[in-house]
């Protein structure tokens, strides 16, 4: 994929200098962008990604209402290291002032990511995310299931709206018959192929596993629109001897493909874009603020939070399915399957038991009307061990104001990656008029 850009010159013409920077920028962008025919300021503009300005000059005063009528995002490149010109800062300001949002990289990265993060855009438009469920919120844990936004139909529609992307729903018993019917020899022989470290499953659980990554790759391999999967695998956990915990690595391994744990399709959009704009590993876990208190210890079933030296009101605990959170083994710095945790799910199940490298850490949200995501600058300190609970391996984290961010959080389920990828966060929101709210 790669974006489409026209680039744009003043109506005072097309000179020297424009056509220079233009020749620069078909070589520093040549494997993102394709660079259409030049346009004047004011004309139709052909179908394109966005426009890129490769030179700046003072018509640019006096040809606002022409930048107003852009609809697309406007790329300020102007210096020959794919970078805005130091002297351009004062009329892309100007241009803000009066409504026009324009987009200046400071480093050729985040120009070259723009485009990465453009061609997504484009490339959403008519791609799809696949989900099984039946009956949701109808299985075990109703109680909790049913106040899930991702099951709403507002939801769905908001992000078909926002993002071009629909979601297709399967039915989970069927997938979980197909499973099933796949041999055990199929199963030992796709297993042969591949270095799984596992320690504690019986045989039967790691083919279950293997027969579920088989079916789900041949859903993918049928549909060349399908970006992202999901399942409803806890509440609805009975259709299936096994989970897809397994398959989920198997298949961002082999070919990129993005999940989502319970199907939840707000968490798999947030990661979609985070992934494959900022090319991040990035997963979804569970939040547990020291600030819950009881209810988040009564429901990982353990006596306390871990101890900490200062501010525990700014600490929080990440777990899920009795570990830290389901990492593909391609992203994790530590990986072993295990036996499963939950009692929700089957007793042949399993679970993955990861960890992703110390150190500073972002969240980030998709927020409910798709036009606003979460942001939140953390440092991931230690894993805390608890026996015989529902968080053996978690994560420790910190936040700047742990009371704020209990004050407006999105959602339990929150998506993090390693490094402070906020500045790069903010790019990709403008390209698709995403506002941040910062924690």
């Amino acid at each position: 994929m790669k974006a489409r850009l026209v680039p744009v010159y003043f109506r005072v013409g097309r000179d020297e200098g424009f056509d220079k920077q233009l020749a620069h920028l078909k070589k520093l962008l040549a494997e993102d962008a394709e660079l259409l025919e030049p346009v004047a300021l004011g004309d139709n503009l052909p179908k394109a990604d966005a426009i890129v300005l490769p030179q700046i000059l003072g018509d640019a005063y006096r040809q606002v209402k022409d930048f107003q009528g852009i609809k697309i995002p406007i790329l300020i490149i102007t210096s020959e290291f794919g970078t805005v010109s130091m002297w351009d800062w004062e009329i892309a300001c100007y241009l803000k002032e009066h409504g026009v949002e324009t987009i200046a990289p400071y480093n050729l990265e985040q120009a070259q990511m723009l485009c990465k993060t453009l061609a997504v855009k484009n490339d959403l438009k008519g791609s799809k995310f696949l989900v099984f469920q039946d009956d949701p919120g109808e299985g075990f844990q109703p109680q909790i299931f049913k106040c899930f936004y991702w099951w709403e139909d507002e939801c769905t529609s908001l992000l078909k709206d926002k993002f071009g992307i629909t979601v297709e729903k399967k039915s989970f018993k069927t997938l979980g018959e197909r499973a099933k019917l796949v041999s055990d020899q199929c199963a030992h022989d796709i297993l042969s192929k591949w270095d799984i470290p596992s320690e504690g499953l019986t045989q039967q659980a790691l083919l279950s596993a293997v027969k579920m990554y088989a079916v789900l790759k041949e859903e993918l391999d049928r549909d060349g629109t399908i970006k992202g999967m999901g399942i409803n695998c806890l509440n609805e956990s009975h259709f299936s001897d096994t989970v897809p915990c397994l398959a989920w690595s198997m298949l961002y391994q082999e070919t990129g493909l993005i999940w989502a744990c319970e199907a939840d399709t707000m968490s798999l959009m947030t990661k979609y874009l985070i992934n494959k704009t900022l090319g991040a590993p990035i997963i979804m876990t569970n939040v547990y603020p020291f600030l819950m208190g009881m209810a988040a210890l009564k429901h990982e079933r353990i006596p306390h939070f871990p101890e900490v030296e200062s501010e525990p009101e700014n600490h929080i605990l990440l777990a899920h399915c009795g570990y830290f959170g389901l990492i593909p083994q391609k992203m994790a710095c530590k990986w072993t399957l295990r036996p499963k945790v939950l009692a929700i799910v089957d007793e042949n199940a399993h679970v993955i038991d990861a960890q992703l490298p110390l150190g500073k850490a972002t969240l980030v949200k998709l927020g409910p009307t798709m036009d606003k995501m979460m942001v939140v600058r953390s440092q991931l300190k230690e894993y805390v061990h608890y026996e015989n609970s529902d968080c053996i391996n978690g994560g420790l984290l910190k936040v700047s104001d742990g009371n704020r961010l209990m004050n407006n959080l999105y959602s339990h389920h929150q998506c993090i990656m390693s490094g402070d990828r906020v500045n790069d966060i903010e790019l990709v929101a403008k390209i698709f008029g995403i506002k941040l709210e910062y924690f």
